[in-house]
């Protein structure tokens, strides 16, 4: 690496310049900025006094705004292009004036001439303005390549007069002349220095003045202020903890853990001490002291910068790094408890990291009690949490619940668990149970038929308005939106399973496969009793059901349900209409199954399963025959999306609401898609792919009901029609497809967080025209 410090001199071929460092140049880092090489735009007047470049870095100060520019004649630039530049000696000297320096920030473009647009002769125009001369600059260099470089840069002072010899500098413009003068810095190989090597530091020599910046020093220091400690010379304070005694070096305290940092710079009384006691809590009784053994292995840490965390002591070494201010340690024991999360601790770590101010770890453990509610409220640990910490969890928009009869159960276990003392809390909990969502029938023989339920006036008030939903729908807007809004359990974690589909010849299949998202493969599963290609798919009750579909020669009526404990497909009872290409979800415990094609034309029929009759019963058609449209569920909603008619493709939406048995139209998609995939994450329907009827699509598009828009969002890295779209583990995975040329077993997931897409394994026996669905894992 190169460094340098010079300060200005009157002319550029003279080595013998005197040189010095300004003693006011306050030498930080900040945040580097890449700097090609370059043509510059320069101004005539203030110079710089002094500049230093360490290791890339550029710091350098002055009385006024300072500028810098760096050039690469033609000879350098071709060898850049070539590829035969030398890393070995790669100093350059740079002439330049100063006056104000422009800076690659949108802030900072005072005009379109000078900064943002570019010319093409030299695309890598880098300007940085300095605002403040006493303050550091820091500038990190690379090639055209785009590899760093570490550059050393003497600059030389000029003055109008000397301009004409060394700079090469066009007729200023009406545009800019009042600015700066357009000019072009020449830059060579250096003759007139002397390269100095010590290890990985350099100096370059002007004359008998030179500064020489070691990167190894502050390295080197923190081991020696070790080896002091180990052998306990020159400590100047004790540490009492716990009836433990520590000794140290008060600065090493100061500059490594904030809470000495605050007690040795402040006017406390500790901070001419030799001995300090510390308590942090006095009687520590929460449990949550700072003990001996932690504060010596985050001592050992201030030292070395390194600290072994373990099951046994990950609990005593965050109370320590919490109480002592040592962030990156306090993250380093949150993310060892976050992928050691279980049914059985995520309660106690939730509780104890709420205390310690631990805010990620605490949202991570909410996330995996959302995904595991029915587990975890069935666990000893459910019925020892408060009222308070109850009603946080069971309020969750996000519960991954399959029926909202769970989340009644699970208040009435934590309610019964302590009956008299916990009644008084019964009707706040059952406010935050959505009733709503329940069928008649359950209100009436179950929650009513409950002795606590009962007594309770208020919690009969609210079933009365759970009945009053189902029976009156002109009163539905007087209830609370809250008690009325499906669970999203958007954060489903599972197995994605690929149904049926094509063949590479393009027959139909009844193969199925499993993708595993900890093991990111896919396996071989149990195969249809038949084969299903355009098939309907939809997971209710943590069964996968294949509906529909076409065998090769009919299209079909017939529905088979897989159950993955028992790992066995089974008949139900069959549609009344034949259909592929159909669309299918799941609302509350009923399956909706939305238009398809009969093998003569597309239709709008609608038809709805229970589970509990295994019966089929046609409700209220969609607006308009849609064949190969997505179907999702949403907010209590069943949504239908694009799709088409045998003669239009069409970008529109329908809704229909159970409860008022209509469809009704809502904002169309930004795009005509036929045979779209779709999903809903987060409380948002997610579309990607399909065909225009000209096009087969790459792009992607999100609607958001709260706001009732549809916005783009990044392309899929492939076409993809007759594609399938899952949500699992917070990403969206679209899987298979058809490219306009051939059928896909290729897979993609997307990030909502980046907005980006990645390849992941691909299907093994299937290609395109797969149905998806995820099966809910059983922790």
């Amino acid at each position: 690496m190169s460094f340098l410090c010079t300060s200005s001199s009157t002319d550029q071929s003279s080595s013998s310049s005197s040189t010095s460092l300004n003693p006011n140049c306050n030498h930080q880092q900040l945040d580097p900025v890449n700097f090609h090489s370059t043509t510059s735009s320069l101004a005539t007047s203030p110079v710089i006094e002094s500049c230093l470049i360490v290791g890339g870095y550029h710091h350098m100060s002055g009385d006024n705004q300072s500028c810098l520019s760096l050039s690469n004649d033609e000879k350098v630039h071709n060898n850049h292009n070539n590829n035969n530049y030398d890393d070995n000696n790669n100093d350059i000297i740079i002439t330049a004036t100063t006056s104000s320096l422009l800076m690659e920030d949108e802030n900072d473009y005072d005009d379109d001439e000078s900064m943002g647009i570019l010319s093409k002769k030299h695309p890598n125009l880098v300007h940085r303005r300095l605002t403040d001369p006493e303050h550091s600059s820091i500038i990190k260099m690379s090639d055209d390549n785009n590899h760093p470089r570490s550059w050393t840069v003497k600059l030389q002072k000029m003055h109008s007069s000397d301009m004409d010899n060394n700079l090469k500098s066009p007729t200023p413009t009406s545009h800019n002349k009042d600015k700066m003068n357009k000019t072009t810095t020449n830059v060579k190989q250096p003759e007139t220095m002397e390269k100095v090597t010590n290890n990985n530091n350099k100096c370059i020599v002007n004359a008998d003045n030179f500064t020489y910046v070691s990167m190894e020093h502050a390295n080197s220091s923190f081991p020696v202020f070790r080896e002091l400690w180990q052998r306990r010379q020159v400590c100047d304070v004790i540490i009492k903890i716990d009836g433990h005694r520590f000794v140290a070096h008060r600065i090493v305290l100061c500059a490594t853990i904030p809470y000495f940092y605050a007690m040795f710079t402040n006017d406390l009384a500790e901070r001419n001490q030799m001995e300090i006691e510390i308590k942090s809590n006095d009687d520590g009784d929460d449990g949550l002291s700072l003990d001996g053994e932690a504060f010596e292995s985050l001592l050992n840490y201030a030292y070395a910068g390194t600290i072994a965390i373990n099951s046994k002591n990950v609990q005593s070494i965050l109370i320590g790094a919490s109480f002592l201010g040592l962030e990156n340690v306090q993250q380093a024991c949150s993310d060892y408890l976050k992928i050691r999360l279980n049914v059985g601790n995520v309660l106690q770590i939730k509780t104890f990291a709420f205390a310690l101010g631990c805010h990620t770890l605490v949202q991570a453990s909410k996330r995996y009690i959302h995904r595991n509610f029915e587990q975890i409220a069935q666990s000893d640990d459910f019925l020892q949490l408060d009222s308070a910490e109850m009603i946080d969890i069971i309020s969750s928009d996000e519960l991954n619940v399959s029926n909202e009869k769970i989340v009644f159960e699970a208040v009435m276990r934590w309610t019964s668990h302590d009956e008299k003392m916990r009644q008084q809390n019964l009707a706040d909990l059952m406010r935050q149970v959505r009733l709503p969502l329940l069928y008649p029938e359950y209100l009436t023989d179950v929650v009513l038929g409950n002795k606590l339920v009962r007594q309770s006036l208020e919690c009969r008030d609210l079933i009365d308005e759970a009945k009053d939903f189902h029976l009156l729908p002109a009163r539905r807007e007087s209830i609370a939106r809250e008690r009325t809004r499906p669970r999203s359990g958007h954060h489903v974690q599972g197995s994605i399973y690929a149904v049926g589909g094509l063949t590479k010849t393009g027959d139909s299949m009844s193969t199925v496969e499993v993708y595993d998202p900890q093991t990111k493969r896919w396996r071989m599963a149990e195969a249809m009793s038949m084969m299903r290609s355009r098939v309907g798919v939809a997971v209710m009750e943590r069964k996968l059901y294949a509906i529909g579909g076409y065998n090769g020669f009919d299209r079909l009526n017939t529905v088979e349900v897989y159950d993955s404990k028992v790992k066995q497909w089974k008949r139900v009872k069959s549609m009344h209409y034949r259909r592929s290409a159909v669309g299918a979800a799941a609302l509350s415990d009923e399956l909706y199954v939305c238009g398809g094609y009969d093998g003569s034309i597309s239709l709008n029929v609608v038809e709805r399963y229970s589970s509990t009759t295994n019966e089929w019963t046609e409700v209220t058609p969609m607006n308009i025959k849609r064949s190969a449209a997505g179907v999702v569920s949403l907010d209590g909603y069943i949504y239908a999306l694009g799709g088409h008619d045998g003669l239009m493709i069409f970008n529109s939406v329908e809704r229909y609401d159970p409860r008022t048995k209509q469809w009704e139209f809502v904002e169309s998609m930004l795009s005509r898609r036929c045979r779209v995939g779709c999903c809903c994450f987060g409380g948002k329907i997610y579309v990607c792919g399909g065909y225009d009827g000209c096009t087969f699509l790459q792009t992607a598009e999100v609607f958001d009901p709260q706001t009732g828009k549809w916005s783009q969002i990044s392309k899929m890295r492939a076409t993809r029609s007759r594609v399938a779209l899952v949500a699992n583990c917070s990403r969206l995975f679209a899987i298979g497809g058809y490219d306009g040329v051939s059928n896909l077993s290729s897979v993609e997931a997307y990030d909502i967080e980046k907005d980006s897409w990645e390849m992941v394994a691909s299907m093994v026996a299937h290609e395109g025209g797969v149905g998806v669905g995820v099966i809910p894992d059983n922790f």
